[in-house]
């Protein structure tokens, strides 16, 4: 299918009523962003294809080291939930008395 000179321009003349002449450029450069960022985004699975191969092929055979369990760490979560519930009670006062303009432990201005 060879396009001559007319065809070209009876293209390029649907596109300019299509779109209109001042809407081109940005198009243009819309199209032109989404290829180099799609390009771009092929080009970093093609890599990550190439590195997946190549770390499976160094790890295959390879046992990992037994896993030790670590001692269990005591915690007092009833302590930590009361240390919490004052830390917000202390925040509220503190919010509470900013808006009406006093502090906590003065009372009102």
């Amino acid at each position: 299918m060879n396009l001559g000179p007319l065809e070209i321009g009876l293209i390029i003349l649907a596109v300019l009523l299509l779109f209109g002449y001042k809407k081109l450029p940005d198009a243009s450069r819309s199209l032109g962003r989404s290829l180099r960022i799609f390009k771009g985004e092929m080009k970093g699975m093609k890599d990550d294809d190439v590195r997946g191969k190549d770390a499976a092929a160094t790890v295959r055979g390879q046992l990992a080291p037994p896993v030790t369990p670590a001692a269990p760490v005591a915690t007092d979560y009833e302590a930590e939930a009361r240390a919490a519930e004052v830390r917000a009670a202390e925040a509220r006062a503190r919010a509470d008395a900013a808006r009406s303009g006093t502090t906590p432990a003065d009372g009102p201005r």
